[in-house]
């Protein structure tokens, strides 16, 4: 069944399996489709996420790639993830008040596990400007792979809610992705800032963060400017993590968060 009309502005490219919704998308902003084509797929064969990671993705969850082509510097592409994790949160608070949190860089946890991730990919002009953005965003509605560890995997229905099929949960997300960017594109990120540390998990708690050869440990003090980790350490100064596995609470120290 075809989704509902989806909002004003946006161009659905609807196939029963892709690849990965993200490739399909690529290959589409490069040969010049416009901002708001949206690829969505039943299921995916290689879907996946940050750092290649496996996104299993049989059919009754949401698989979709949204293309933007924002007028912004190529510093600023990484809020969009803050951006359309929100929209995510809003879509899931719809059905689950009050329960999802914002993982950072790019899931949403209920009752901390993980129910949706965001996969963001672009490319530059030759004037180092933005030519395009895709945004990946996976949802599990109603199954999940079952992993396990520090943040294991969940859907919805898992956490109590009723089940939503795919077609009518891909209008109300793009809903929440347009109002969620006219906020950043009127406000600035500060106001996205804002509203996502509202809703993170463990702020001000113990966080490990892995990646380029090391492990930092501290505390998770907030956002810079730019959408960074901003990691406290006791008797050193505090760093901006803009990349890493980070592991949340006293499971940090010997696990790695799988996102």
């Amino acid at each position: 069944m075809p989704p509902a009309a989806l909002p004003r502005d946006y161009a659905l490219i609807a196939l029963d399996e892709a690849g990965s919704t993200n490739d399909e998308a690529k290959e589409r902003a490069v040969a010049g489709a416009p901002e708001g084509t949206v690829v969505w797929a039943r299921q995916q064969r290689a879907g996946r996420g940050r750092r290649g990671r496996i996104w299993e993705s049989p059919p009754g969850n949401l698989y979709l790639s949204v293309l933007l082509r924002p007028s912004c510097e190529a510093r600023r592409v990484a809020q969009l993830s803050f951006v359309a994790a929100l929209a995510v949160l809003d879509l899931v608070d719809g059905l689950l008040p009050g329960r999802a949190r914002c993982k950072w860089p790019n899931d949403i946890l209920v009752d901390g596990g993980k129910v949706a991730g965001i996969l963001l990919e672009s490319a530059l002009r030759s004037d180092g400007r933005v030519d395009w953005v895709v945004l990946g965003i996976g949802v599990n509605l109603v199954g999940h792979p079952g992993l396990e560890g520090p943040v294991p995997s969940t859907s919805l229905v898992a956490a109590g809610a009723p089940a939503v099929a795919p077609e009518d949960a891909l209008p109300p997300l793009l809903t929440a992705l347009t109002r969620r960017r006219s906020e950043w594109e009127t406000q600035g990120f500060m106001a996205v800032r804002r509203a996502w540390l509202g809703r993170a998990h463990g702020l001000g708690g113990p966080v490990t963060v892995a990646g380029g050869g090391e492990k930092l440990t501290g505390t998770f003090e907030g956002l810079d400017e730019e959408g960074a980790l901003m990691l406290a350490r006791e008797g050193a100064d505090s760093r901006s993590i803009s990349a890493g596995d980070v592991y949340f609470g006293d499971a940090g120290t010997a696990h790695a968060a799988r996102g």
